[in-house]
């Protein structure tokens, strides 16, 4: 079952995608949930859900306005240099880190599927990053690996947008480059059907119909009950927190030259599964302007 955000109407609603549109649980869940957000944080999905059975649609997905399926989560942590080559890729030299790169974004930094990503006025050097998203369903500090896929709620899909030049401004930290605001992106829901103990997904990137990135969670170098056991050392993980993965080769930093993502172009992020994020860019000036 997926569960998404959206707004149809001017009015910010709630509900589960099936294949022909979103049945509306804003009404049907009224009094016990406010929105989506308490259900993730309530890991309340299957008394949602409940709700849904045998309902009929009540908008099409061309009638409605995707949000980020979770509008505040609590953390969103993020893992890079997650994939097999990745190292060769940014020219590190030497072994691997032993443990994962770690580094934090804002909610404001990542819009919904379809909304427009925005490239900063301040900067050319605009990037993308597919990558799954794990979101948490269950509390949890110094989980066992042996049981961290069953702190994980659903997936969801996420553009990990990067300004590049702006990464390097400080020597030890990313921070500024990855949170620009509307940079990245999120959706288009949250699919909690349960990982099989031999799962491979597969992520790929297209920018303007190029495919760009194409790899499975088989090349992961620390994959998902590592990465939840690994972050519950030094963080508690709570129902409504995400963690984005890693991103494979093919960013467009990494050609020669770089393919930066320009105002205009179209982004689609598909994973084996979930379904896919699209996204098309914007600049910043633009905006600014009223620009249409």
């Amino acid at each position: 079952m997926r569960f998404m955000r959206f707004t149809a109407g001017g009015q910010a609603r709630f509900g589960v995608a099936s294949d022909s549109g979103v049945v509306d649980l804003t009404g049907r869940l009224a009094g016990q949930f406010a929105g989506l957000d308490e259900i993730a944080f309530a890991n309340a999905y299957a008394i949602a859900g409940a709700a849904a059975k045998g309902a009929g649609v009540d908008f099409s997905f061309d009638d409605v306005v995707f949000l980020p399926p979770i509008a505040r989560p609590g953390k969103i942590l993020c893992i890079g240099v997650n994939y097999g080559k990745r190292n060769e890729e940014y020219g590190l030299a030497g072994a691997p880190s032993k443990y994962p790169n770690v580094f934090m974004r804002t909610p404001d930094s990542l819009v919904g599927h379809r909304a427009a990503i925005v490239r900063p006025h301040v900067s050319e050097q605009f990037d993308y990053e597919g990558e799954i998203v794990l979101v948490i369903g269950k509390k949890g500090r110094y989980i066992e690996r042996a049981n961290a896929n069953s702190h994980i709620a659903g997936l969801t899909i996420a553009n990990e947008g990067s300004v590049r030049d702006w990464m390097a401004h400080g020597k030890f930290n990313i921070t500024q480059g990855k949170n620009f605001d509307a940079s990245g992106s999120i959706g288009p829901w949250i699919d909690i059907t349960p990982l099989p103990p031999d799962y491979e997904i597969r992520l790929r990137t297209w920018v303007n119909d190029e495919l760009r990135q194409d790899d499975t969670t088989a090349n992961m170098i620390w994959p998902f009950d590592f990465l939840i056991s690994y972050l519950s050392q030094f963080a508690t993980l709570c129902p409504g927190d995400v963690i984005l993965t890693g991103t494979p080769v093919g960013a467009g930093a990494r050609f020669n030259p770089p393919k930066w993502l320009k105002p205009g172009d179209r982004l689609k992020i598909e994973v084996s599964g979930l379904g896919a994020l699209e996204n098309i860019v914007a600049d910043e000036r633009a905006i600014e302007r009223g620009d249409s």
